[in-house]
């Protein structure tokens, strides 16, 4: 009796990691920390200008004081502070980050993959085309042979 060898935890981890979907999540985390520099320069650079048209640029000092007085900052701070322009920051970044994904990444992926499985799909609609004809030529040589040998010979 020969028993199977376990798989040792070294040989599944080395199968883990030369899996493609490791690889393909490991450039995603990378550019997903390049692009966030991105998104974070276009928020500091262009959005908070835009807002400080209409009240300062820096959106983290909109705040509400909920329970005064609210007074100091950090630890020092007294009262209840709502910072709800640190949320609406997060926000705008969340949703440009939303938007440059799916406009530059998703939908060029998508509207591909739709091309690429509509050239399949024709691919595969030509060669049922062909397998038809084929089958019609190989029906009609048949009929061919049948009536050849029933009209020349008699028997045999």
């Amino acid at each position: 009796m020969s028993e199977k060898k376990k798989p040792s935890v070294l040989d599944g981890f080395k199968a883990f990691l030369t899996r493609g979907n490791v690889v393909d999540l490991a450039v995603a985390v990378v550019i997903g920390a390049a692009f966030t520099n991105i998104v974070n320069s276009v928020v500091k650079g262009v959005i908070n200008p835009l807002v400080g048209a209409f009240g300062t640029k820096n959106l983290d000092s909109y705040s509400s004081c909920l329970k005064g007085p609210c007074t100091g900052t950090g630890d020092a701070a007294t009262g209840i502070t709502i910072m709800w322009g640190a949320v609406l920051g997060a926000t705008l970044s969340f949703v440009i980050t939303a938007a440059v994904v799916y406009f530059l990444m998703v939908l060029p992926m998508s509207k591909y993959l739709a091309r690429q499985t509509a050239r399949q799909k024709a691919k595969e609609g030509a060669q049922e085309v062909i397998e038809v004809s084929e089958l019609e030529v190989l029906k009609e040589i048949r009929d061919a042979l049948v009536a050849q040998r029933g009209s020349g010979h008699d028997g045999r």
